[in-house]
């Protein structure tokens, strides 16, 4: 009996070795990373696709016996995440608890925040509401866990524990940890959102497409995380064979500007286009901005310019005023003084993003407006406006 018990700790029932058990860990952590991404973050909190209740039912199941996370309090947490976010009352801001905290106790900054009854109760709304949520994965949400535990333990004997600790550790490390917190702290930015988010990675694979963050906050509601030719969101991969398979409906997807014909003006349909497309045009921007910069920044370079002007202006010239650092003004704004180019560059930017953010315009002035903001573009005599007024008056609804 001894010897049965010894034998049962050191293979469990499948006599696994340790590189297989750590291997199947992977592929569960896998799968309860895409419950995450899918059920609770693109269908649930942000209503991006509908799940068909086979494949919702499934993700619920897995959570719990994963996560012990309810859909309710992870849903509302996320919602006012986005709808607070960086501001007093973001759960888990590393903007405003700072990056040591937000990575290191992240699962407990949830935590914390899901005993907030106000806060699932104003961004909780629409979710599980059906008998075995109310009696079984609310009311013990932590039974799923233990019960996960012992089936790791009986497949694997001792080896089990580790097996369940990585699963465990999973969630809290890979969405709490380094999404909450990195991906609103390092990485690269494709477009201008309201917020400090970032793409940690541009292969949306091990956290399931979240590492595409800073897509994400640009166009929440889209189930898709994905917009440059070189990213990748396995997360969608997944959607679109649930969708194969007549189990999911995807609702929205990130909006891709269309050109057409160049108009001889920027009319109603082209600021329509503009609009709609308004993340996507300043990224253009951005782009024309960067390359003009160079030249630029090389003739002053040539001229024994302060290398620390030239290096903040290439770092920091194309991003929006109000995400350069306050100590970085004064020195973009000596490399606006002294290059003519990129100061009306500047300016123009700012008159451009003028055309959605004012409320009190009417549409027909706002075109008037787009109308003479590509006159002077096209007549400044700096071939990087000429060039991407024209290709916006080629743009389509």
């Amino acid at each position: 009996m001894w010897d049965g018990l010894v034998r049962f700790l050191d293979q469990g029932l499948t006599g696994a070795s340790w590189w297989q058990a750590i291997l199947v860990a992977l592929v569960l952590t896998h799968i309860t990373i895409a419950s995450v991404t899918i059920y609770l973050h693109r269908h649930s909190a942000h209503r991006a696709l509908d799940l068909h209740p086979v494949a919702s039912h499934f993700f619920r199941f897995w959570l719990w016996m994963t996560t012990g996370m309810v859909t309710k309090e992870w849903t509302a947490i996320h919602r006012k995440h986005h709808a607070k976010c960086e501001r007093e009352g973001d759960p888990h801001s590393p903007v405003i608890f700072g990056i040591k905290k937000v990575f290191w106790e992240g699962a407990e900054l949830y935590r914390e925040e899901s005993r907030n009854q106000d806060t699932l109760q104003r961004f909780g709304h629409n979710t599980p509401t059906d008998w075995i949520e109310r009696n079984l994965y609310t009311r013990y949400n932590k039974l799923g866990v233990s019960l996960m535990l012992i089936i790791d333990v009986a497949l694997f004997g001792a080896l089990g524990l580790t097996v369940w600790a990585i699963q465990m550790a999973w969630i809290p490390v890979t969405a709490a940890g380094i999404i909450n917190g990195f991906g609103h702290y390092w990485g690269y930015r494709n477009f201008e959102a309201q917020d400090a988010s970032t793409n940690v990675s541009p292969w949306g694979i091990l956290i399931g497409g979240e590492e595409l963050h800073n897509n994400h906050h640009t166009y929440p509601t889209s189930a898709k995380l994905s917009v440059k030719p070189y990213e990748f969101d396995i997360g969608w991969a997944y959607i679109r064979g649930l969708q194969a398979l007549g189990l999911a409906s995807v609702k929205k997807t990130p909006p891709k500007m269309a050109f057409g014909d160049v108009r001889p003006v920027a009319d109603e349909k082209t600021l329509e286009a503009i609009i709609a497309n308004r993340y996507e045009v300043m990224a253009g921007y951005a782009r024309e901005m960067r390359a003009a910069c160079r030249q630029e920044l090389a003739g002053m370079k040539a001229r024994s310019a302060d290398a620390t002007l030239v290096q903040a202006a290439r770092r920091w010239l194309h991003r929006d005023e109000d995400k350069v650092p306050a100590n970085v003004k004064p020195q973009l704004a000596q490399v606006l003084a002294q290059s003519p180019v990129l100061d009306k560059m500047v300016t123009m930017r700012e008159e451009l993003r003028a055309l959605w953010t004012g409320t009190n315009a009417t549409r027909e002035q706002l075109a008037a407006d787009l109308q003479a903001w590509c006159r002077r573009a096209e007549e400044s005599g700096i071939a990087a406006l000429r060039d991407f007024s024209i290709k916006l008056r080629s743009a389509h609804a």
